[in-house]
């Protein structure tokens, strides 16, 4: 094992613009919502709303996050969404409306181009994290990046992969753990990897959501073990992260991508205040105040 060290100081960056913004500062642990897919346009608007009253009932900071296209589907027969063009505008008119900030993920340089002009949070897939020129245009365009760690990657492993964005004036980023890869159609989630990753310096967010997943596991279509998502995402807010992605949907049985790892949106609230309770009885010992006692 290579041991990790902190070779730059964690950075703090905000968002949005000034109405809708969120920072990610080590303070409050920021949560980045939403479904899997736009399945159609009242759909991703009602839960965009719903997603806005509750964060105002918790008081928390969330990002709405949504795709535009599942371009990594197990079948060609799945559903995958409605394309970049009509995605970005639904999602450039919630983020104005509710004022909340937008992510989605990008696959593309050509993508990125179209998606940077709207949405506040680039994504690159856990697939695609090694794509230099993928990588390198999401670092050009002005916007903050999270990088999904691949399943294949070790913690440290991601260090080339912020030079790269520090290459192109890139300093807004973060890193988003979404498990190993176990043997066959499982992943393993490893608490471990948010210190390393944080240790080397970096705004770490947990996926909750697809740590569970099962890729391929129905053959045709991934499966997963959605009941732990919560599990797994009170694990990594005691760990320390600085987020936590979930996945969420009315109904996730009826869901067109990924339903076996959504949350329900009923089941939500709870989860969301008892990661706060977590966050507030553990934040006195956080990664900060162990740096402090390293030093």
């Amino acid at each position: 094992m290579v041991k990790a060290k902190q070779s730059h100081p964690v950075s703090s960056f905000s968002i949005g613009d000034e109405v809708s913004s969120v920072c990610f500062d080590g303070d409050l642990p920021v949560f980045i919502l939403g479904p899997c897919v736009i399945e159609e346009e009242d759909f991703v608007w009602k839960l965009a709303r719903d997603l806005k009253s509750m964060s105002l009932e918790i008081g928390i900071s969330f990002i709405f996050k949504a795709s535009y296209d599942k371009a990594n589907r197990s079948s060609s027969d799945s559903f995958r969404g409605p394309g970049i063009k009509e995605g970005c505008r639904m999602l450039c008119e919630i983020s104005k409306e509710l004022k909340i900030p937008v992510t989605t993920d990008v696959h593309t340089v050509e993508e990125v181009e179209i998606a940077s002009e709207n949405i506040d949070l680039l994504q690159i897939p856990a697939f695609l994290c090694r794509q230099t020129d993928l990588i390198n245009a999401a670092g050009r365009s002005g916007r903050p990046v999270n990088v999904k760690k691949g399943q294949f990657l070790a913690p440290w492993d991601i260090t080339p992969i912020a030079n790269k964005l520090r290459s192109v004036g890139c300093d807004e980023f973060l890193f988003t753990e979404r498990g190993t890869t176990f043997g066959y159609n499982n992943l393993v989630a490893d608490m471990r990897s948010l210190f390393w990753m944080q240790k080397e310096g970096y705004r770490v967010v947990f996926d909750a959501t697809h740590s569970v997943q099962k890729p391929g596991g129905l053959g045709d279509k991934s499966s997963g073990d959605g009941y732990l998502a919560p599990v797994l995402a009170r694990a990594a807010v005691a760990t320390g992260c600085d987020g936590v992605f979930i996945e969420t949907h009315p109904n996730p049985d009826k869901a067109m991508s990924d339903g076996p790892n959504q949350i329900p949106l009923s089941n939500l609230s709870s989860v969301l205040k008892t990661l706060l309770a977590i966050h507030k009885i553990t934040s006195a010992g956080s990664y900060e105040k162990e740096k402090e006692n390293e030093g």
